[in-house]
């Protein structure tokens, strides 16, 4: 079924920048797309980023886009996100999903990490 480990997280200054790394394993990592989704404290989920597989091709919220990036290493299996110029708003959980599929608008996932805490706070 798979398994997927997130790290990286940690406390950051505001305007600082840390790099999340999701571990896959159990699956094939480089035949499916992958998303980071985050969790404010006291709201719903959010969904960050997301990358297909060969080629690369991204797509970022509105919130994120410019100061994140997200990435894959299939050699390694592992998905990154690199999170550069951080705002408090950005304090989150930050999970490593796996994408089931896609449906009008909405990302699906069968498969999740068991995230990791970025706090943004002077």
């Amino acid at each position: 079924e798979g398994q997927l480990v997130e790290s990286g997280g940690g406390l950051v200054q505001p305007g600082g920048s840390l790099r999340l790394s999701c571990a896959a394993s159990g699956f094939t990592f480089s035949g499916n797309v992958m998303s980071w989704v985050r969790q404010a404290p006291g709201k719903g989920l959010e969904w960050v980023s997301v990358i297909k597989t060969a080629g690369g091709s991204t797509s970022y919220a509105d919130s994120v886009k410019g100061r994140f990036t997200i990435s894959r290493d299939n050699a390694k299996n592992t998905l990154y996100l690199q999170m550069n110029s951080l705002k408090p708003e950005d304090t989150a959980v930050y999970y490593c999903a796996k994408v089931a599929e896609y449906y009008s608008g909405t990302y699906y996932y069968d498969l999740w990490g068991q995230g990791t805490q970025v706090t943004v706070s002077s």
